[in-house]
């Protein structure tokens, strides 16, 4: 008796792992949302390239990388974390397969994670530092503590992984 419902039991949790399933769906629609705000930034860009400054286009062209990379980590999360946690895709014939994905596993992906942060906190302090004349010192200052922060736990993280990795 207790054999068959810990068999049941053990179904029922691992099938759990759907749960994740409308959450990547919801970062799909996430990432709809930045390309929908990259296309709005990159027809500002257009469409007003002959009034603004080469400092202007230069924070319009960070704020399109910025997209961008972001971008990439909701890509890197919702493949990598669904392929992880929820199910393998199944996708090794394709030609477009990225041959990131073959590597990866659930720390691996927290390594690329955390290195996509310390990007995207890398594009928001160089537009700080372009734009640093519309900033207060203090908030400059937090952010340098936040990217240094970013910048020591992917070390961290990788530092780490590359320890458990040596174990086996």
């Amino acid at each position: 008796m207790s054999s068959k419902f810990e068999t049941v039991f053990e179904k029922i949790i691992f099938s759990s792992r759907w749960i994740q399933a409308p959450l990547y769906g919801g970062l799909i629609l996430g990432g709809m949302l930045y390309t929908y705000k990259y296309l709005v930034e990159l027809i500002h860009l257009f469409t007003s390239i002959n009034e603004i400054t080469e400092t202007a286009l230069m924070l319009g062209v960070l704020t399109l990388v910025d997209i961008t990379m972001v971008a990439n980590l909701l890509i890197m999360v919702i493949v990598g974390g669904y392929s992880t946690f929820v199910s393998r895709l199944d996708i090794d014939k394709h030609e477009d397969k990225p041959e990131w994905l073959q590597k990866i596993d659930a720390g691996s992906l927290k390594v690329k994670l955390a290195g996509s942060l310390v990007g995207v906190s890398s594009i928001h302090l160089l537009q700080t530092f372009i734009n640093i004349k519309n900033h207060e010192s203090e908030h400059v200052m937090w952010q340098v503590i936040i990217h240094v922060v970013f910048l020591f736990s992917a070390l961290m993280l990788a530092y780490t992984e590359k320890i458990l990795h040596q174990k086996h």
